[in-house]
């Protein structure tokens, strides 16, 4: 399955000093680097010598070049957009990347700036944050609109439109409850997501508390590695997921203030709102499934995998809870709040 060699392919492994030469001669830029956590590529944070911040990407070559193009024309378009994003830093010919060579072959070589400020799930999720987070996620999906490119449509695991791939990776969560809850939620997504007819538009795809930066100015966006072309709607959902309380009865402290702050900048259909359990839960199905496939297929000391069980070890218990909650009370609750 393309889908899965892209996501199971380990990342590049270039010496530091072989990024930092390269670097060096392609951009113009030295300083120190200190390896940083990813997925599929192979990052590093640059601190040059004046004290400016860079983080710089070895690009996975599972990746195509077609999906690179996506992502950097994306970054480029959103800087006059108003919207907190890293910029693309240049090579010293104008390009927006380099390359560089390793033992499997060369890798692009992309350079951004980095943006000072606290993730959010460090800083800590409240309702006034989320509801900051939930406007300025709108004002990203509305400054994105207008943006296409060839490589709009990567094939990826992490893409919620295919959330219907992941069932031959069930048989990898040994848990038996949490498997008929996940494959209850890919079952509702195939019933009424799939059929649906709803706005599509490029979207961050995967704006969880770690790509959302808590800045002086206010919310920033980080990584669009899972970019990808699909329905609004999508980008809500994903980072609703993440907006995770399994205290007590309710589980929406924080959803609701997000979805509330979204729609008053980016009014949502009333197709796209009667979507929204169903597309929280089969992100939350995926998030359970790659991590217990992970447990399987990643080696104990890698430092993804440990970041993972760090990260979403509360994503199965939130999934329950929105089963306990149902569909008809989640729906009651976000139409008092788009005042439906």
């Amino acid at each position: 399955m393309e889908s899965l060699f892209a996501i199971a392919a380990s990342p590049p492994a270039c010496s530091p000093s072989a990024v930092a030469q390269a670097v060096a001669e392609q951009f113009g830029l030295a300083g120190d680097y200190a390896p940083l956590v990813s997925e599929r590529d192979q990052n590093f944070r640059l601190v040059t010598a004046d004290g400016r911040r860079f983080v710089v990407k070895v690009t996975s070559r599972a990746e195509q070049p077609e999906t690179s193009d996506f992502q950097l024309g994306a970054l480029l378009y959103l800087e006059d957009a108003g919207v907190e994003t890293p910029a693309v830093v240049r090579t010293l010919d104008g390009a927006a990347f380099g390359f560089i060579a390793s033992p499997e072959g060369r890798h692009r070589l992309r350079v951004v700036t980095w943006i000072d400020g606290e993730c959010l799930l460090a800083a800590g999720i409240n309702a006034e944050r989320a509801a900051g987070f939930g406007a300025a996620l709108a004002r990203l999906d509305a400054a994105l609109r207008g943006y296409a490119c060839p490589g709009e449509n990567p094939v990826l695991l992490w893409d919620l439109q295919r959330a219907g791939d992941l069932r031959p990776l069930l048989p990898c969560i040994d848990d038996e409850e949490i498997r008929q809850v996940v494959n209850g939620a890919i079952d509702d997504f195939d019933a009424h997501v799939v059929p649906a007819a709803l706005p599509v538009q490029a979207i961050h795809g995967d704006a969880n508390p770690e790509n959302v930066l808590v800045t002086d100015s206010g919310i920033a966006f980080i990584d669009f590695g899972d970019m990808v072309r699909a329905p609004r709607i999508f980008d809500v959902a994903i980072a609703a997921a993440y907006l995770r309380c399994t205290d007590g009865d309710d589980p929406l402290p924080f959803i609701r203030p997000f979805v509330a702050a979204y729609h008053a900048i980016e009014p949502l259909r009333d197709d796209e709102s009667r979507l929204l359990f169903d597309l929280v839960r089969a992100r939350l199905a995926t998030t359970v499934t790659l991590l217990y496939w992970r447990l399987r297929d990643r080696p104990a000391d890698d430092d993804y995998r440990r970041k993972s069980l760090q990260v979403e070890r509360t994503a199965s218990r939130f999934l329950a809870a929105l089963g306990r909650m149902g569909r008809r009370r989640f729906d009651k609750e976000i139409n008092k709040l788009l005042n439906r």
